[in-house]
């Protein structure tokens, strides 16, 4: 395998998207030999879905597309970034118990974390940002 993989996949900034990144990403990780059953790509699909999300309502129509990168690096490391052109980085949000939103990066970071990952956000050239997520790769299911 080389030393870095790579697939993109740029979508308009609608809800019908979500669903969309999630299936390429799912698609690409299991092209690369992740288990499409395992408890890494139930985690990699809870992820991109609420960084999708989070392009889609936070950007407040500010950004008509997102865009999806991943990227295999060495066999080690997962990088999954999602990138939009709204300049405002991602905040928790206060969520009350009644609502239904504001918990998306809560638990972004939680899952990240607890696959031994860790979440970064960057800023791109043209002024908005990048949410990455780094995860150790293992292609064998849990």
């Amino acid at each position: 395998m080389a030393d870095q993989q790579e697939a993109t996949v740029t979508l308009p900034s609608d809800p019908a998207s979500v669903s969309e990144a999630r299936r390429y990403v799912a698609d690409v990780l299991t092209g690369w030999g992740l288990a499409g059953g395992s408890d890494t790509a139930d985690t990699v699909r809870l992820i991109v879905s609420e960084l999708a999300t989070n392009a889609v309502q936070h950007t407040f129509g500010q950004s008509p597309t997102f865009t999806v990168d991943v990227r295999l690096v060495r066999e080690e490391q997962l990088h999954i970034g999602v990138t939009d052109s709204y300049p405002r980085w991602p905040r928790r949000l206060p969520a009350a118990v009644q609502q239904d939103n504001g918990r998306g990066m809560v638990i972004i970071r939680i899952l990240t974390a607890e696959a031994g990952g860790r979440l970064s956000v960057t800023p791109t050239d043209e002024g908005g940002k990048t949410v990455w997520i780094n995860l150790p790769w293992t292609a064998s299911p849990n």
